[in-house]
């Protein structure tokens, strides 16, 4: 399905260029969807713009422009509405001959880096990693899609002060690490965290034992990649019920940049950017300062002689820009890390370890929520456990199968239950809250991850029951076929908007669009009743219409069942 839009936006931009001058052709036209049928299929605005800059009355712009626009083989006559819109109407063929043809994208010699997930060791994975897996998950599979080398990286924090803690925690309790499973650690470091706060001598010992630890001794790291490696195991658990791309070989954790941090403290230091503050190493860049209007710092090196994540996080830099060779990297962290990122783009950037013809992009994310509207926690007031919700969803959708015949209940009932956390994750603006409520989640109904596999899987049926495969669309008679069909050719442009912008609720708000044209289709034109032709072409859209949908939900993440 070749997207009929970008062609048109930029006829039109020649067409102003040489009725208005060279720089006339530099404005957006601005090609939006008509908002009503009787506007046809496009609407530009660019003669309102163009009046105004020029002086000149929008209309009289609007008949220049129509003048000067070369259409005649996509549209039918332009026309001029209102005070100077522009409304453009596809000919019926070159609505089908879009929905016909293939996608395609060119294949971009870039590579994106995408830092996701970020779970820590010796804790279980819990809400708080939802959306950035999800998400993270999302973004790649976009990104690929449309022919970007993608490169996925888990910085799982597995390095600092809690190692410690826990470390001489267990020494103290006369605990052998290797005896220990995640459940084991997580009640481990709960208690050394209590000790840590409580004791300050005990507080001084783990700091000197973070120190053993980034320095390498023996005892030391034995305990510590028995944490790592019992926390993995069960990652990858989490990440396979979740249907997440992650795998153990894409986690590069803290440890990875362990012995380039005293070379990051020393090219910071020959490059005049640290300065000693209480006995720690800190940069202090032009710009950034606290509410009391002190300088905020960067702190590269503790005073105890350890190092903290703003160090490991410009080895990080340096090393997806000199080894992993990336044109844009991307971290998907929560939207409270802003400032940190900021901090570290500039100081990369002044070092002359972030070139400018790499980009880095923080891509923030808003709070799960719960049904009181505060950070979602269980009813004792501790952090929920992702793999409890997700087993929760799973159950609710179970019961929602009960019944129905020629499922796979089991199979089924994982696909909906996860596509829907999922979708409702991703359906919302990264950047805001939202309320985590699992019966709206798993409805069959509105806009939700089940309604959407709803119309996949009902779709699979009536072209089971057709009999007959056509991948041609010919006839487009009626308006709810139209529409449907109008939908389709946009597919590639919303997946590039999502590749260029990060947005994947884009997608979301796209695909329940073609979910509803699709209803409105099923009620006005008859598919299986047809005959010939017409019947034909009716098959061969419900055919592209089930391909993007399955398409989009597996760019999301999310299984598209063939029966629910």
């Amino acid at each position: 399905m070749s997207a009929v839009l970008p062609v048109l936006a930029t006829r039109l931009s020649t067409a102003a260029a040489a009725a208005f001058g060279a720089s006339s052709g530099a404005f957006d036209p601005e090609l939006r969807s008509a908002t009503k049928p009787e506007f046809g299929h496009y609407q530009s605005n660019l003669a309102l713009r163009l009046g105004n800059a020029l002086g000149r009355p929008p209309r009289e712009i609007a008949a220049q422009l129509v003048a000067a626009l070369d259409v005649a083989d996509l549209c039918e006559t332009p026309s001029i509405a209102g005070p100077g819109f522009i409304n453009l109407t596809l000919k019926k063929s070159t609505l089908a001959a879009a929905v016909n043809a293939p996608r395609l994208f060119p294949r971009r010699d870039q590579r994106v880096v995408v830092d996701y997930s970020q779970p820590n060791v010796a804790k279980r994975m819990h809400v708080g990693h939802l959306r950035s897996t999800v998400i993270g998950d999302a973004l790649c599979n976009v990104l690929q899609y449309v022919g970007y080398d993608v490169v996925r990286q888990n910085h799982v924090g597995d390095w600092g002060t809690q190692y410690g803690m826990m470390i001489e925690q267990a020494l103290a309790e006369e605990l052998d690490a290797k005896d220990l499973d995640l459940q084991g650690l997580q009640l481990l470091y709960e208690r050394s965290r209590k000790h840590f706060d409580a004791d300050s001598a005990f507080a001084d010992k783990s700091r000197r034992r973070v120190v053993l630890l980034q320095s390498g001794d023996p005892e030391t790291r034995a305990s510590w990649r028995r944490m790592v490696d019992v926390s993995l195991a069960d990652f990858e658990q989490v990440y396979a019920l979740l249907g997440s791309k992650l795998t153990r070989a894409d986690v590069v954790g803290e440890s990875a940049y362990n012995d380039e941090l005293p070379r990051i403290v020393d090219d910071l230091t020959a490059a005049g950017l640290l300065t000693e503050s209480d006995g720690a190493l800190c940069a202090f860049l032009p710009g950034f300062k606290g509410r009391d209007g002190r300088r905020l710092p960067v702190i590269v090196r503790k005073s105890d002689g350890g190092f903290g994540y703003s160090a490991t996080d410009l080895a990080a830099v340096r090393h997806r820009v000199d080894t992993l060779h990336a044109d844009r990297i991307v971290y998907v962290v929560d939207h409270r890390q802003a400032l940190h990122f900021e901090q570290i783009f500039t100081l990369a950037r002044t070092a002359g370890w972030l070139p400018s013809t790499t980009t880095a992009e923080h891509i923030g994310f808003g709070t799960v929520l719960g049904p009181d509207g505060k950070p979602f926690k269980t009813r004792a007031g501790g952090t929920v456990k992702l793999i409890s919700l997700l087993d929760e969803a799973v159950a609710r959708a179970d019961a929602l199968l009960e019944g129905r015949e020629g499922v796979d209940r089991q199979a089924t009932a994982k696909a909906v239950g996860i596509g829907a956390v999922k979708y409702a994750d991703l359906s919302s603006d990264r950047g805001n809250d939202y309320v985590f409520d699992l019966d709206r989640m798993v409805a069959t109904n509105g806009n939700t991850g089940p309604y959407l596999q709803y119309a996949h899987a009902r779709l699979t049926r009536l072209l089971s029951k057709a009999g007959e495969a056509h991948d041609q669309v010919t006839e487009l008679r009626e308006p709810a076929e139209e529409r449907l069909a109008l939908l389709l050719t946009g597919f590639a442009d919303v997946v590039e908007q999502v590749a260029e912008t990060l947005q994947p609720h884009r997608l979301c708000t796209y695909l329940y669009d073609v979910a509803t044209a699709l209803s409105v289709f099923y009620e006005q034109c008859p598919v299986l009743a047809g005959e010939g032709d017409i019947r034909a072409s009716r098959i061969a859209l419900c055919s592209a219409t089930r391909t993007v949908l399955q398409d989009g939900l597996g760019l999301l993440g999310i299984q598209a069942p063939d029966a629910m």
